[in-house]
């Protein structure tokens, strides 16, 4: 029975690759074809439309990387075709293999009407069914000639990656132009072939059912006359139409499929490129939902829906008619798939103002789920801000990717570090690109980890990245499947209905507490440098702009940029998105990043500038001015003073070279080699750094991945590691130690300094990088026994395990952090705060000198070489700044991170400058000033409890306050009023809670 099962299987396959499949098109002609090739970037449409072409053949080649090429195909359905379904065949040079990673094409009507987009999986463009015969055809084809990155080997450097360097070769091959007869018949007997086998595939070999299949596959091969398919397709359907009728048993897993197109923003190619990706994805799916009645299709990230309304409106007119009819869903309600590790509070909160406020304003739709099947990894802090912007699901798919653990449930309720709940589901299907073949159907029921408990889950359906979304293939197989023995179930679902369904049936999920830490990709926490450094610079700018501008528009009346700032906000949270800020994009996508930042870092200063001026007045007294949330030097949070003398720092040479800095508060010996072998808190006489060590080391390692370069490090880079103690130059210049050592082919300058009145030793770190797969590191070996460390995360900070009892814990052995890191002994502490780095490592070992007790070092990663799918990343020029801060309880390490990222400002003028708002426990931080976002004129604090305890606090305007309302993210009232009286608002925090507060002023 075996080999007459594997035969029969044989035979299947043979049968349908080489007269079925072919058989779909029986008859066809060449179409006439001319191409024109733009220079340089794509141009408009009308030009596109107008210019004059010139002749192409099939087998030619064309392209050069980067480029868009226009071609125009023409051509005259024959009379004979009269009364059957013709359609234009457009293969551009196709590899089959890649959708979405290659040439891709837009069709145009003469008139400029987009009508869909080309794809290696969906070539074809309907002319008539039936036609009259005779018609003519003439269709224009904007052409993208993308170079191929990827190949198949994603840890190949390559210089295709940038158009400066791509060169001007031709990439690929005109394969295919004609317009040829689709029998319809021969088509659906492919689908009913391809949906039974898959699925008889998937069945246990001695299951009747699967023998049910075989056999009426066999009577289907039986039937088909191999020298007349068409002829007999029909009667070769017919026997196979009892086994595709069998109806699913009643406990069969359900599946809820969504069309979707995952579309990365930018990664293998730069912003303009996903910008024509979108549209001609859109394109595809509205013509889908006007030819299928059951498809639904749902996109997120809002900035791809505002590039079709910028960029392609005749798509958004079909857009805005499918979303009308419920077909074309808004997903996600944020304005990118972000990173949700890196970026910090305000900018993690925004990303859904902005997403969502975009869906409600556009179609008066408010999502209730976060959609992020892709992002690596989710900060603990997140289900908080999800519910603060009025949702209450998540979905997402990549933590199936985890390398060593597997996640031990589907569906489940994901807690957050203030003991907010978010209904979470990780689909099973364990991909964002189902395709509806059996094996992933199968693989989605037999994977669900929650069986006997639930039987919904969820499957993203289409070709992502460009590859064209949802295929006419798909929504078939889906039909077939739609009540199937031996299958799951498959319904076509908005991501709403499925989450009611999941949630209804299954409100006792288990809980996941904490971080969902990815297994993989950690790397993408420390790549391409200069892009972290923007958006964290620009986050911080960002809340510069905000506050000195709200409080000079109450004081002043200065006028408050709205648009300016809804605009640069927008563009920092593109930038946020999970391939470009986690560093993993191609050298063109970096390099105009790093451009972006520059430009806003200016257009921000300016704003900056302005108010501050504004509020200082004419006078020439020196004053400074304080942006972070704590008092600093006698300047209050939020205000401006004249400057304090906060007494002296002694630096003096060192008995055996080297030097100590003393302040008072703490005594710092740097050694001949330019290292701290002693930071010693004078009041807590204790030493932080642990015995036989030396901190401020830097160590280098060997980085090569067995995988995907820029995304990974894997745990055996620790195998080797070169300590870089030789120094070239140390010296004392202007109260600070300036240390200088040469490696390899790099070159790093280190400067040493410690503030008079202030506990931290900062470290100023350039450095001229030149190496090539090397991970730099910066290490502070701590005499603090530890079994747990705070990292700071969105809105408060969460703690993970020092040691490695578990193989959970040992796969964490690179994590991140926002702008600190504490660990402690009860009564005493350290934190490493920093400016712009976000991985990090910290590990328990024995104390060097061998005496009993552990010591537990602190490693912040500065710098990678990887060289794909940038040849050159991170090659210059570079400048971190972190600072050791002995003494630190959570608080310290608290105020230190926002010191470090916002250094005080300093202006002329005549007038002190009293904060907007006040809060009286320091426990309570201010994370935005702003006013609100619809002109009114009303104040907005947003604020939290930053020390993991339970906090009250009063909060006091500078100004009349007539109202008060708690709001959400959006800045809507919710029903609860805080308690306020005149300016004073009195508040109750739980641990981390976040608090959004809008303050009507009188006018």
């Amino acid at each position: 029975m075996h080999d007459d099962r594997n035969l029969v299987e044989a035979r299947l396959r043979r049968v349908l690759d080489e007269r079925i499949r072919p058989a779909v098109y029986p008859e066809s002609v060449p179409l006439d074809v001319a191409v024109w090739h733009a220079p340089g970037e794509p141009v408009p449409v009308a030009e596109g439309l107008a210019a004059e072409p010139e002749p192409i053949e099939v087998g030619a080649r064309w392209g050069a990387p980067w480029g868009t090429s226009w071609f125009r195909v023409i051509g005259t359905v024959p009379e004979a075709w009269a009364g059957r379904t013709v359609e234009a065949l457009l293969d551009l040079g196709f590899d089959e293999n890649m959708p979405g990673f290659q040439c891709e094409g837009l069709v145009y009507r003469p008139d400029g009407t987009p009508v869909k987009g080309l794809n290696p999986r969906n070539q074809w463009v309907r002319i008539g069914a039936p036609v009259e015969g005779g018609e003519q055809v003439r269709l224009h084809i904007e052409a993208a000639s993308n170079p191929v990155i990827l190949d198949y080997h994603p840890f190949l450097p390559t210089q295709l990656g940038d158009k400066e360097t791509a060169g001007s070769e031709p990439q690929y091959k005109l394969a295919r132009m004609d317009l040829a007869v689709l029998d319809e018949d021969v088509w659906q007997l492919v689908i009913d072939l391809e949906v039974l086998g898959e699925l008889m595939a998937e069945l246990p070999v001695e299951s009747a059912r699967r023998w049910d299949i075989l056999r009426a596959v066999e009577r289907a091969l039986d039937a088909i006359d191999l020298q007349d398919v068409g002829g007999t397709a029909a009667g070769a359907r017919a026997r196979l139409t009892d086994v595709l009728a069998t109806p699913a048993v009643p406990s069969a897993h359900r599946i809820s499929a969504v069309g979707h197109a995952h579309i990365d923003s930018a990664w293998l190619w730069p912003l303009r490129e996903t910008v024509r990706k979108v549209a001609r994805t859109t394109s595809n799916m509205t013509a889908l939902i006007e030819d299928e009645p059951d498809f639904v299709f749902a996109m997120s990230q809002a900035q791809q829906w505002a590039w079709v309304k910028e960029h392609r409106p005749e798509v958004w007119a079909r857009v805005k008619k499918a979303v009308a009819e419920g077909r074309f869903v808004p997903a996600g309600g944020m304005w990118v798939e972000s990173d949700t590790n890196m970026p910090g509070s305000e900018a993690m909160a925004r990303q859904f103002v902005h997403g969502k406020r975009f869906f409600l304003d556009e179609f008066g739709i408010e999502n209730d789920e976060a959609w992020l099947p892709d992002t690596f990894g989710f900060a603990a802090g997140l289900p908080q801000i999800i519910k603060a912007a009025g949702s209450k699901w998540l979905l997402t798919q990549k933590i199936s990717w985890s390398q060593t653990n597997k996640f031990p449930h589907h569906t489940f309720h994901w807690e957050g570090i203030d003991g907010t709940r978010i209904f979470t589901h990780f689909p099973p299907v364990d991909t964002y690109n189902c395709s509806m073949k059996g094996s992933e159907i199968a693989h989605a029921a037999r994977n669900f980890k929650d069986k006997g408990r639930a039987r919904h889950s969820l499957a993203p359906t289409g070709w992502g990245d460009g590859g064209g979304g949802t295929t006419r293939e798909m929504i078939a197989k889906a039909a077939r499947l739609r009540d199937l023995e031996g299958s799951a179930t498959v319904a076509w679902e908005t991501p709403q209905a499925f989450f009611e369904k999941a949630e209804a049936e299954y409100p006792d999920a288990p809980v996941w507490v904490g971080e969902l830490y990815l297994e993989l990709h950690r790397a993408t926490l420390t790549s391409q440098a200069k892009t972290k450094q923007g958006n964290r610079r620009s986050e911080h700018l960002l809340r510069e702009a905000e506050l000195w501008a709200a409080t000079a528009a109450v004081r002043t009346g200065f006028p408050y940029p709205y648009e300016e700032l809804d605009r640069i906000w927008k563009t920092v949270l593109l930038h946020q998105f999970h391939d470009i800020l986690p560093g993993s994009s191609i050298a063109w996508v970096h390099r105009e990043a790093r451009a972006t930042y520059e430009r806003l870092a200016g257009e921000l200063t300016a704003i900056i500038e302005s108010a501050q001026r504004a509020l200082a007045g004419e006078g020439e007294s020196e004053l400074v001015f304080n942006a972070a949330p704590h008092t600093r030097a006698g300047v209050p949070a939020g205000g401006a003073r004249l400057p304090v003398t906060e007494g002296r720092t002694a630096l003096t040479p060192r008995a055996d070279g080297g030097f100590v800095l003393d302040n008072g508060l703490l005594r710092i010996e740097i050694d001949a080699r330019g290292l701290v072998v002693s930071a010693y808190d004078i009041e807590a006489d204790r030493e932080t750094i642990a015995p036989g060590s030396t901190a401020g080391l830097l160590q280098l390692h060997p980085d090569f991945p067995n995988m995907w370069d820029a995304w990974d490090v894997d745990e055996f880079y620790r195998h080797t590691v070169t300590d870089l103690t030789d120094v070239d130059e140390i010296t004392a210049v202007d109260g600070e130690v300036r240390i200088v050592r040469s490696f390899g082919e790099s070159r790093v300058t280190q400067r040493l300094s410690l503030a008079p009145g202030e506990r931290a030793l900062l470290f100023d770190t350039e450095v001229d990088w030149h190496e090539t797969e090397k991970f730099l590191k910066l290490a502070f070996p701590l005499d603090v026994h530890a079994e747990r460390y705070a990292s700071e995360t969105q809105f408060g900070h969460f703690h993970r395990p020092t040691h490695t009892n578990t193989s959970w814990e040992a796969a964490k052995f690179e994590a991140c952090n926002h702008r600190f890191v504490h660990v402690e002994e009860p009564g005493w502490g350290v934190a490493v705060v920093n400016d712009s780095t976000y991985g990090h490592d910290v590990t328990r070992t024995v104390r060097a000198d061998g005496d009993r007790g552990t010591t537990t070092t602190v490693r912040v990663s500065l710098l990678r070489a990887p060289r794909f799918p940038d040849p050159e990343t991170d090659q210059g020029v570079h400048r971190f700044r972190h600072a050791l801060v002995p003494g630190a309880g959570i608080g310290d390490a608290v105020r230190e991170g926002w010191r470090i990222n916002l250094p005080e400002r300093r202006i002329r003028g005549d007038r002190e400058v009293a904060p907007l708002v006040t809060v009286d426990q320091d426990a309570v931080v201010v994370t935005a000033v702003k006013l609100a976002d619809d002109g009114s004129g009303d104040v907005v604090v947003r604020l939290h409890e930053a020390h993991g305890g339970r906090a009250r606090a009063t909060l006091t305007a500078d100004f009349e306050v007539t109202d008060v309302a708690a709001t959400d993210l959006l800045e809507r009232a919710l029903p609860d009023t805080p308690s306020y009286e005149g300016r004073r608002i009195a508040l109750r925090l739980r641990p981390f809670e976040l608090v959004t507060l809008r303050l009507r002023r009188a006018v």
